[in-house]
C-alpha cells in the first residue's frame, strides 16, 4: 500500500500521468490546428479588431464628455446651435410660403381664365353662336399659351382615295 501513496514506488506515478496527458494534450491541439487553423486565425484578428474597436469608441465617449473647463463654453455653444437652428427653420418657412403664394398666384390666373371662357362661351350663346366651336378656340389659345415648346404646326398629309377605280369610276366611263 505504500507504493501506491506515490512513494516513488515502482508502478505509474503522478509524473507518469503527467506526461501522458501533455503528450495527449499535445495531440489534440495539434489535430485541432492542422484541421481548423486558418479558421482559428482569422477569428483570433477578428475578435482583436473588434476590441480594438470598441475600445476606440469607449475611449471617444468618455473623452467627449465635457470636463469642468468644458462645461462653462458649453451653453455658449447650445445658445449658438439654437440660433442656427432657428435661422434655418425661418428660410425653410420663407421659401415654403414663397411657393404657396406662387401657387396661389397660378390658381387665380387659372380661374381668371376660366372665367373668361364662361363669359365668352355665354356672349356666344346670346349671339347664337356655337359655343363648342369658341370654347375649343378659347382651349387652342391657352394651350398655345401655356405650352413653351415651338411646335411648329404639321400640314396634313393628302389622303389618297381608298379604292382606285372602283366600280363607280368604270361605270361613268362607259
Amino acid at each position: 500500500m505504500e507504493a501506491e501513496g506515490g512513494g516513488g514506488g515502482p508502478g505509474p506515478g503522478p509524473g507518469a500521468l503527467g506526461r501522458g496527458g501533455l503528450e495527449f494534450l499535445q495531440h489534440t491541439a495539434g489535430s485541432l490546428l492542422s484541421s481548423y487553423g486558418w479558421y482559428i486565425l482569422l477569428a483570433a484578428v477578428a475578435v482583436y479588431l473588434l476590441f480594438q474597436k470598441v475600445s476606440q469608441r469607449l475611449a471617444a465617449q468618455w473623452s467627449g464628455r465635457p470636463g469642468a473647463a468644458d462645461a462653462a463654453m458649453e451653453p455658449d455653444m447650445v445658445v449658438r446651435r439654437q440660433e442656427a437652428l432657428a435661422a434655418a427653420r425661418l428660410r425653410m418657412q420663407e421659401e415654403l410660403n414663397a411657393q404657396a403664394e406662387r401657387y396661389k398666384e397660378r390658381q387665380r390666373q387659372l380661374e381668371e381664365e376660366k372665367r373668361r371662357q364662361k363669359i365668352a362661351m355665354w356672349e356666344s350663346m346670346q349671339e347664337g353662336k356655337s359655343y363648342k366651336g369658341n370654347l375649343k378656340l378659347n382651349q387652342q389659345e391657352v394651350e398655345s399659351g401655356a405650352s413653351t415648346s415651338s411646335a411648329v404646326p404639321r400640314s396634313k398629309p393628302t389622303k389618297r382615295p381608298l379604292r382606285e377605280g372602283g366600280k363607280y369610276e368604270t361605270l361613268r366611263t362607259l
